[in-house]
């Protein structure tokens, strides 16, 4: 009888796409009878707590990633916050060494954590950013960023080979020292078929601080003049869920995947940042949608042009946007006009980890919290 692995897996702490899109991958490993160890930090392993309460967690350095007030700024910002991020990245990789005989594990899936490649057993980076968008500085972020993936065995790639896909350019890359691994889109959701409209609009908010404060603010004010329901969704994990209801519009702080699976089968539309995780959960409900990039944050700005200039779905800047621009949506196909197929989560992570010895002892039940 095959014997169980514990497979690490691991997404950075910035927002919560890199969590959320996490998943369906630990649905997988648990699927195919291994047992995933769930390493990150802050708000991505509180809800990744949440969604799994009795796998085990493991606490990494923080990568302590914040926005700046003013979006041109942020580049400034994200160099002068350099050294401590690779201060992060060495301190985790060094935190590594330990993890594996600790919790006898036979592969690492990083989610964008630079420092968790091992010589000692197989490690997969998942990123769809080959391109690295950072304005006149887009060369060198994206060397950067390349330096890392290349330490990793296997490059896994949220998103589909070829011209049709959701990122554009970023996912491509022709640096033949990567061994690329085209997953398609993933998504924590299921497009039931089951749309009951109790929502005209479904206000979904994630990423850093203070922009997404900033944006929480701006919206509740422009929506004091929407006539339609509104189901508000903060994105701020916190101990308990918390709702509030306030004539036609629903507060919730946070949902859980359950939730939010709900929540998207009864809104008519989606307004939210155009981060790539929300793009790719907006394109498998096959919703219609309305994007505000995060100011000064380049891929979200690419994403969002590339998107209304294929009249799939529109954008506005946080600071031009008013409540009428969701008039626009109704003239634009909808994210589920764009049609991908996704690999076999299981088929890949057995092919991936088939070579490994495989555990023969579970985690002690002293590790299990």
């Amino acid at each position: 009888m095959q014997k169980s692995k514990n497979i690490l897996i691991a997404p950075l702490n910035w927002g919560l796409g890199h969590a959320t899109r996490c998943i369906p991958i630990i649905d997988a490993i648990i699927k195919n009878g291994d047992r995933p160890i769930i390493a990150s930090d802050g708000l991505a392993l509180a809800l990744l707590k949440k969604e799994y309460p009795k796998q085990t967690f493991i606490e990494l350095p923080s990568y302590d990633i914040s926005y700046a007030k003013e979006g041109q700024n942020l580049r400034l910002k994200m160099l002068k916050d350099s050294p401590k991020i690779w201060m992060a990245i060495r301190n985790e990789h060094q935190m590594l060494q330990e993890i594996i005989p600790k919790y006898t594990i036979s592969g690492i899936i990083s989610d964008n954590r630079l420092g968790l490649y091992s010589n000692l057993v197989p490690s997969v980076i998942i990123t769809h950013q080959l391109q690295v968008l950072s304005g006149s500085t887009t060369w060198l972020s994206t060397q950067l960023h390349l330096h890392y993936i290349k330490k990793y065995d296997y490059c896994w790639i949220p998103d589909a080979d070829g011209p049709d896909n959701l990122s554009g350019k970023l996912s491509y890359n022709e640096d033949f020292e990567i061994e690329k691994v085209y997953l398609g889109p993933l998504s924590r959701f299921k497009n039931t078929g089951n749309y009951q409209k109790k929502y005209d609009l479904m206000v979904l908010l994630s990423g850093p601080e203070p922009q997404r404060g900033i944006q929480e603010k701006r919206l509740l004010t422009e929506l004091k003049t929407y006539k339609g329901e509104v189901l508000f969704i903060a994105g701020k994990v916190e101990k308990e869920q918390k709702v509030e209801k306030k004539g036609r519009l629903t507060y919730y702080n946070y949902l859980s995947t359950d939730g939010l699976q709900k929540a998207l089968d009864r809104s008519e539309m989606v307004l939210s940042r155009s981060g790539y995780t929300t793009i790719m959960d907006l394109q498998k409900m096959g919703k219609k949608a309305f994007f505000i990039p995060t100011p000064g944050q380049f891929e979200q700005e690419y994403l969002a042009e590339l998107l209304d200039q294929k009249e799939i779905v529109p954008y506005a800047t946080q600071e031009d946007f008013h409540i009428q621009m969701l008039s626009r949506v109704e003239h634009y196909k909808g994210l589920g006009s764009i049609q991908s197929s996704s690999r076999s989560l299981s088929s890949i992570l057995e092919e991936t980890f088939s070579s490994v010895n495989e555990n023969s002892d579970p985690i002690p039940s002293s590790l299990s919290t």
